[in-house]
C-alpha cells in the first residue's frame, strides 16, 4: 500500500504518537480501497472520525447479551426500548449510504476516480441482485470494521516486538539477510520472510483482537460431541480458548513464532489460524487486512529497533477489544537505518504494493 511509507515518516516526526499514526493509515488505505477517496488523516476527516466511533459503540452493542433483546426478541417491538439502537441504525445508514451516493455521483459524471469496492458492486450489483440499502452496507462494513480492525492488528505487533526483544531480533537477522539496508522493503520480499509472517501469525495468536469472537446463529440443528445445538442458537467462537488449545499451541501462553515453521524453515499449512473468524461469516476484508499488516509490520520492524518504555505504564491485554484505547503501551523507535536515508527512501517508495 502506498500509504504505509507514511507510517514511517510520520514515526521519524512524532514517535510517541505511533498508534493514532497507525490509525490514520488504515483509515486512508480503507477508505480508498472502499470508496476511491483519497485523505490525508483520520484527525481531519469527519467520516472517518465517524465511522471509528460508530465501530467503537458497535463493538459494544455487539456484545451477546448487552441488550435485553438478546433473551427477550419481543422487546424489539416495543417502541420506546433501547431508543439509541435505532439512532445509531440511522447514523449508520447515513453514513454508509452517503458515501455510496458521492461515488454514484462521480461515476454519473464521467470523472476518473479509480477503481474501488464502491464502484464495482455499483456496476455489477444486478448480478447479485443487491439493493442499494444492502450495496451501501456492504461498502460500509468494509469501510468501518477495515478500519479499526486493521490498526489494531498492526500495533498489536508492533507491541509483541517490543516485548520480546529476542524474537525480534530474529526477525531483524532475517529482514538484513534478505533485504539489507540500502533499500526499503516491499510486497515482493515477502515470499523470502517466512519468520516475520510468522512472527505475525504469533502477536495474534498471543493477543487475539476479539478474544471472545463474535455472536453467530445456528441456521440448523447441529449435532457436536452427542450434544444437540438447536437451530436459532447464538454461538460464540472463544478465539481466546481457541488461541490457547495446548494440543494446537503447546506452551501456548508463551510467544513462540517458531511453532509456525516447520523443520525445512517454511510456513506451515496445518496450523489453524482463526483471527479472521470461521465458516461463511469469514471476515470478507482478510486479503486487504492480511497485506496491510504485513507491509506495515515489515516496514517498521526494518526500519526501527522497538523497545519499552519503562518509565511509563504497559498493558499487553489493551489491544485485545479490537478497538485503538488510548495509550496500552508506550513503544522507544531508534532507527536503524541513517535517518536522512530513511527519509529519501520512503520519499522514493513505490506507489503501488
Amino acid at each position: 500500500m502506498s500509504q504505509a511509507k507514511t507510517v514511517i515518516l510520520s514515526i521519524l516526526d512524532d514517535p510517541h504518537n505511533f498508534q493514532n499514526h497507525v490509525a490514520t493509515y488504515a483509515a486512508a488505505t480503507i477508505m480508498k480501497i472502499a470508496y476511491g477517496k483519497t485523505t490525508p488523516t483520520s484527525a481531519t476527516d469527519p467520516e472517518i472520525r465517524e465511522a471509528r466511533e460508530l465501530v467503537r459503540r458497535f463493538n459494544t452493542i455487539l456484545r451477546h447479551g448487552y441488550y435485553l433483546v438478546d433473551s427477550i426478541p419481543w422487546l424489539k417491538y416495543l417502541p420506546w426500548y433501547a431508543p439509541e439502537l435505532k439512532d445509531e441504525f440511522e447514523r449508520t445508514k447515513r453514513l454508509y449510504t452517503d458515501q455510496l451516493n458521492r461515488v454514484k455521483l462521480h461515476m454519473q459524471s464521467n470523472e476518473d476516480i479509480g477503481p474501488s469496492f464502491s464502484k464495482y458492486i455499483l456496476e455489477n450489483g444486478h448480478l447479485y441482485g443487491l439493493t442499494e440499502t444492502e450495496m451501501a452496507y456492504l461498502a460500509g462494513s468494509f469501510f468501518g470494521a477495515g478500519t479499526e480492525n486493521t490498526a489494531v492488528a498492526i500495533c498489536t505487533v508492533l507491541m509483541a516486538a517490543a516485548h520480546f526483544p529476542e524474537e525480534q531480533a530474529k526477525v531483524q537477522a532475517e529482514l538484513d539477510a534478505v533485504i539489507g539496508r540500502e533499500r526499503a522493503p516491499t510486497f515482493a520480499d515477502k515470499p523470502s520472510l517466512p519468520r516475520l509472517e510468522a512472527f505475525i501469525s504469533e502477536a495474534l495468536r498471543w493477543r487475539p483482537l476479539t478474544p471472545e469472537g463474535l455472536p453467530h446463529r445456528t441456521t440448523q440443528d447441529v449435532i457436536w460431541e452427542n450434544y444437540c445445538i438447536p437451530a436459532g442458537t447464538t454461538v460464540m467462537g472463544n478465539h481466546w480458548a481457541i488461541s490457547r488449545d495446548p494440543e494446537v499451541y503447546p506452551d501456548p501462553d508463551a510467544f513462540k513464532p517458531q511453532r509456525w515453521i516447520d523443520d525445512q524453515g517454511h510456513l506451515r499449512d496445518d496450523l489453524t489460524f482463526f483471527v479472521f473468524g470461521f465458516g461463511r461469516r469469514v471476515c470478507p476484508g482478510q486479503h486487504v487486512a492480511n497485506r496491510s499488516v504485513f507491509i506495515n509490520s515489515l516496514l517498521v520492524i526494518w526500519a526501527f529497533q522497538l523497545s519499552l518504555d519503562p518509565t511509563k505504564p504497559q498493558d499487553d491485554m489493551g489491544f485485545t477489544n479490537a478497538t485503538m484505547p488510548n495509550v496500552p503501551c508506550t513503544i522507544e523507535f531508534q532507527t536503524r537505518v541513517p535517518e536522512v536515508e530513511l527519509r529519501r527512501m520512503m520519499q522514493n517508495y513505490p506507489e503501488a504494493g
